[in-house]
């Protein structure tokens, strides 16, 4: 076209403005709603809040071979998920319950070799939220992760063993997304006295 250079090189793209997920105030109220709407989705959020894992690729491309044979925990491989590292994670009892263990290498939604495509399960919630009388603004499928992110915290008081929970690389980010959360980490018996 006669362009010697990519005029686009010299923009900068728009920072994106950081979007808070809100944790569930009427959590049960949801996953009941979600599961009368698609079973799918409602394992999905079981699992997004219990097992702290991230739903659009390593939810969605569970296999029953990344489960132990008595279905407690979930075991992924660093090029399976976000942070790059191996991830051993505890399954609670209120989805072992819901699993029928299948072939190993199926998926454990298509029960086929083959998973979902990527934007399955965020059609899936675009669907629900259209539908949904019960959800607030701002509450998206990853608030299933912050919910069960603040229970932890909430639980433990500890940082160290949230950043395992989530599978964050490094302290820094679970710092950073405890602030995103707007959870306090001062109390105010912390604070300077005169």
């Amino acid at each position: 076209m006669g362009m010697t250079s990519d005029p686009m090189l010299g923009i900068k793209s728009k920072k994106t403005k950081e979007k808070m997920h809100k944790p569930f105030g009427n959590f049960l109220e949801v996953l009941d709603d979600i599961k009368r709407f698609d079973s799918n989705l409602y394992l999905c959020s079981l699992m997004t809040y219990g097992c702290l894992l991230r739903p659009h690729r390593e939810i969605r491309e569970l296999t029953w071979g990344d489960f132990s044979e008595d279905l407690s925990h979930v075991n992924l491989s660093g090029n399976r998920n976000k942070s790059g590292r191996n991830r051993l994670v505890p399954v609670p009892s209120f989805i072992q319950d819901l699993l029928v263990k299948g072939n190993s290498k199926d998926n454990i939604f298509t029960s086929s070799e083959k998973p979902f495509n990527k934007d399955y399960f965020k059609t899936l919630w675009s669907r629900y939220k259209a539908q949904s009388n019960v959800l607030e603004d701002l509450q998206t499928l990853y608030s299933f992760r912050h919910s069960g992110a603040i229970e932890i915290y909430k639980r433990t008081g500890s940082l160290t063993i949230l950043q395992q929970a989530m599978g964050h690389a490094s302290l820094a980010v679970t710092l950073g997304y405890l602030r995103g959360l707007e959870i306090p980490s001062l109390k105010l018996e912390d604070m300077p006295r005169l």
